[in-house]
């Protein structure tokens, strides 16, 4: 399940990044092959089915990304777990008793 939203995610990642070099800034892009006056609707409707699809792309992988995370594998924050060789060695190390307080010469 894991792999399919992996390949959906790199998916949408393609579109978007095509989508967003489609369109050009302040409205030419794709739109602006069509400048004659004749076809202003055209443009418009062209501009709005590219910021559309923009904004549709960017949602779905957003939601694609959180789904990842939320079926992730659990088996992640076992390893996190673990103690590091660090804190093992400390644990593990025997603490020495004091050292006796040693006799003082007679005087």
């Amino acid at each position: 399940m894991l792999t399919v939203i992996f390949i959906l995610i790199f998916l949408d990642c393609i579109l978007l990044t095509a989508v967003v070099l489609v369109q050009e800034s302040k409205g030419g892009g794709l739109a602006s092959g069509f400048s004659s006056t004749t076809q202003v609707i055209g443009v418009k409707r062209t501009a709005d089915f590219l910021e559309k699809a923009t904004w549709g792309l960017a949602i779905g992988l957003l939601v694609l990304c959180l789904g990842a995370a939320a079926v992730g594998d659990k088996t992640e924050n076992v390893e996190v777990e673990k103690k590091s060789s660090i804190e093992e060695y400390i644990e593990n190390e025997t603490i020495l008793p004091p050292p006796e307080a040693a006799p003082t010469p007679a005087q």
